[in-house]
């Protein structure tokens, strides 16, 4: 009785051309996901702990205009460049008498939301990776697997012998691109989740920063 090498690689190597793509385009999109959770694992740790660090400058009691002259006009941080957007909407809507120019309220409002979207941005970059992979993945897996069966029916009808021997090594190969596919996609959903509401907390922390920023440059206005 002939025996086959069951092992991933073997399984690979005999299956055919299309099923093989199948599996190369799966194991590359899982590479780029795991990619893509690592890049953003790192830079949202960096987020919050700059996050930290200057919200306890801030809050040190160290006047804002000292505290923008330390960071500069276009600082690295993230909530550095949202406090550096409305410190320098707030420093332009004076006059040069010492008065402030109509509507500086909006304007530094604007600007400093427009800050926070441009991060939000760059927080969620590569997410939708991770939510394209994790919904496509199991379908490319199932095409690959339905395209591989289908060839181990024609090759038991062309030998006309449906002993398991036969049958078993096309059906083994065409349920590892299912396989992959799910190997793909598990990690995507889970982690795009994830970090998906990583994203969202961090973005919120920005946005309570801006509102707490406004309110204290609200105080200065109306005084």
């Amino acid at each position: 009785m002939e025996s086959f090498d069951y092992s991933m690689w073997a399984l690979f190597e005999r299956a055919t051309i299309t099923v093989k793509a199948v599996m190369i385009m799966l194991v590359a999109a899982s590479i780029w996901c795991w990619a893509v959770i690592i890049d953003k694992w790192i830079q949202f740790k960096k987020a919050r702990r700059e996050a930290d660090r200057f919200d306890r400058a801030f809050w040190s009691g160290e006047p804002l205009d000292e505290l923008y002259e330390d960071i500069g006009p276009d600082p690295t941080g993230q909530s550095q460049k949202i406090f550096a957007a409305g410190m320098l909407e707030w420093r332009r809507s004076h006059r040069s008498d010492g008065g402030l120019i109509a509507g500086a309220q909006a304007r530094i409002d604007r600007a400093m939301d427009v800050a926070i979207a441009r991060q939000s941005e760059k927080l969620q970059k590569g997410l939708p990776i991770l939510a394209t992979v994790g919904s496509t993945a199991p379908f490319v897996g199932l095409f690959g697997t339905v395209w591989g069966i289908m060839n181990a029916f024609i090759e038991i009808a062309e030998q006309q012998n449906t002993n398991l021997a036969v049958v078993a090594p096309g059906i083994a190969e065409a349920l590892l691109a299912t396989g992959l596919g799910l190997l793909a996609a598990i990690p995507a959903v889970i982690f795009y989740n994830k970090l998906s509401a990583d994203s969202d907390r961090i973005v919120n922390g920005y946005e309570a920063f801006a509102d707490e920023f406004a309110t204290i440059l609200s105080r200065q206005l109306d005084s």
